[in-house]
Formats: structure tokens, sequence, C-alpha cells
């Protein structure tokens, strides 16, 4: 049975056997007795996404009482879900992300902290996922931000809205009458400041 630690782009977790791109995590929000997760889904406002492989490390998942190991499809859901890129594995990411953030948001010398402030005001709302409504038309969105209609999700991706699975994209005909954004409002200006998210193969097929 696959473990529940696979995040969607509403910051749900889930179990599916399906790998993603990249890792993270929320903080200790697991027992690592019985590999489950506690009632919380975050112990820390500091959300990151984090490289699967990095140094040749391997780490049990779910084995000890440390971090929490989630999985994310591609970069794309977890910053619509309200992760950023970790200042450890991804440093080189995480400064670009940075530099996009300040510039997109009129912030000088950000510290990881305040972003991640600012982002879990974005991302919750009294627990719950926080939706944004849209400032541009969908047709206009950014490559990598994600938006939400009922209960499915979808990525902006060359100008077409791409439905989001735990597998990856498919191409949908539903018409997208009312989404609301997913992606945190400070996040997608950094997008559109220049941030390029890491998307899943199934995006460009």
């Amino acid at each position: 049975m696959p473990l529940q630690n696979r995040v969607t782009p509403t910051g749900d977790i889930i179990a599916t056997p399906h790998r993603g791109l990249f890792t993270g995590n929320r903080g200790i929000i697991h027992d690592p007795a019985t590999k489950t997760l506690l009632k919380k889904r975050w112990s820390s406002p500091a959300w990151i996404t984090c490289l699967c492989e990095f140094r040749g490390w391997r780490r049990p998942v779910m084995a000890r009482r440390s971090w929490t190991e989630l999985f994310f499809l591609d970069e794309a859901t977890a910053l619509a879900a309200g992760h950023r890129p970790c200042f450890f594995c991804r440093r080189d990411d995480a400064k670009r992300f940075r530099a996009a953030w300040e510039a997109a948001n009129g912030a000088r010398n950000v510290t990881a902290r305040a972003m991640d402030a600012q982002l879990h005001l974005e991302r919750l709302d009294h627990g719950s996922k926080r939706l944004h409504a849209l400032p541009m038309p969908l047709a206009e969105l950014p490559d990598g931000a994600m938006v939400q209609q009922d209960d499915d999700c979808f990525l902006a991706a060359q100008g077409e809205a791409l439905l989001w699975s735990p597998q990856g994209y498919v191409p949908h005909a539903r018409a997208l009458d009312r989404p609301m954004l997913l992606t945190p409002p400070s996040t997608l200006r950094a997008i559109i400041a220049g941030y390029q998210p890491v998307l899943h193969p199934t995006a460009r097929s």
C-alpha cells in the first residue's frame, strides 16, 4: 500500500503509487511507528520543495522522528499548494525564486522566514486551502500557474489549461467559466517576473 505522502495542488496529502519529480516537507506531521500522518497537516510555516536526489543521500521515508517526506508531481504543483524552493538542496533555484519574488512584490533583502509568513497567509484560510480571484484572464496566466474549478485542478501551459492528476496532466474539453487561483498571488507574481517552475513532462506532450 502506498504511503499517504503525495501533495495535490490544493495542498491535500493523498496516497498514490505514482512518484513525483520533487520531495519536500512542512515539518514533522507523521508517526514513524505506523508511517501514517498525524491529524495536523503542517508543523512549521516553512513549506519547502526539495530535490529527490541530492549528494547521493538516501533517506527512509517516514521512518524516524524527523521531517515528513512529502512528494509532488512537479514544481507547479508544489507552488500551488504553497511551497517554495529549499535554500539548502535547491539553493540556485531558491535564489532565483527570491529575486523574482522581491522584484514582483516590492521587497528587498527578503528572508526565507518573511516569504514563509506571506505564503502562509495566502495558502490557508482557517486551515483550508485559500482560493484567490484570477488577476487576469485564464488564457493569459503564465506557464506554471494553477487554478481550480469545482473539485478539479488545472495547470496553465502555453495558453491552455491542462487537467491535473497524480500521474500527470491531460487535455480536457471542459469550459472553465469560474476558475479560482490556487497558486499564492505572491508566487504568481514571481512567476510573471521570470521564475520558471519545473513542469511534469506531460505538460509539454
